[in-house]
C-alpha cells in the first residue's frame, strides 16, 4: 500500500494516479509492493529528523527509510515542500514535476539505487528522467 501522509503541509497531489505511477515503477524494477509512506513536510521538520536519525545538520530535500526485505519494498520517503518548491524555481521546473522527481528518487533509493557516486548519481537521474517521461504518458 502506498500512503500519504501531509504534516502542516499539502501538495494537493492526485493519490489515485501518484500511487498507480509509483507502483508501476516497482512492477518494471521487478519488486512487490509493501507499504510505502510517503510524508509531505516543511523544512524544519525534515532537518529535525536528519540531525536525529542521521545526524546531518544540513536542509535536504528527501530522507529514506528502508524497511524492505527482499523483494518486497516497504520504507518511509520525507519530503520537505519547502526544498521541492526552491528547487523547482532554481531549475524552472514546475512544482509538480519536481515533486515527481523527488518521489520517485525517495523510491530508488527503496529500490537499492544510491547516489553517493558521480557515476551513481548519474545513473539514478536517467531513472528518473525515464520514469517521469512514463508519468508524462498517462
Amino acid at each position: 500500500m502506498i500512503e500519504f501522509q501531509n504534516i502542516e503541509c499539502d501538495p494537493t497531489i492526485n493519490k489515485k494516479e501518484f500511487s498507480f505511477w509509483l507502483n508501476e515503477i516497482l512492477i518494471e524494477e521487478n519488486k512487490m509492493l509493501g507499504d510505502i509512506v510517503y510524508i509531505f513536510c516543511d523544512d524544519d521538520y525534515l532537518l529535525t529528523k536528519n540531525i536525529k536519525y542521521l545526524n546531518h545538520n544540513t536542509l535536504t530535500d528527501v530522507i529514506t527509510f528502508d524497511y524492505s526485505k527482499d523483494k518486497l519494498i516497504s520504507g518511509d520517503i520525507l519530503i520537505s515542500l519547502d526544498r521541492v518548491h526552491e528547487n523547482a524555481n532554481t531549475f524552472r521546473v514546475h512544482f509538480l514535476n519536481e515533486l515527481q522527481r523527488v518521489m520517485a528518487h525517495g523510491l530508488l533509493h527503496l529500490l537499492g539505487y544510491n547516489d553517493k557516486t558521480e557515476k551513481e548519481e548519474q545513473e539514478m537521474q536517467k531513472k528518473e528522467d525515464y520514469y517521469l517521461e512514463k508519468f508524462s504518458n498517462f
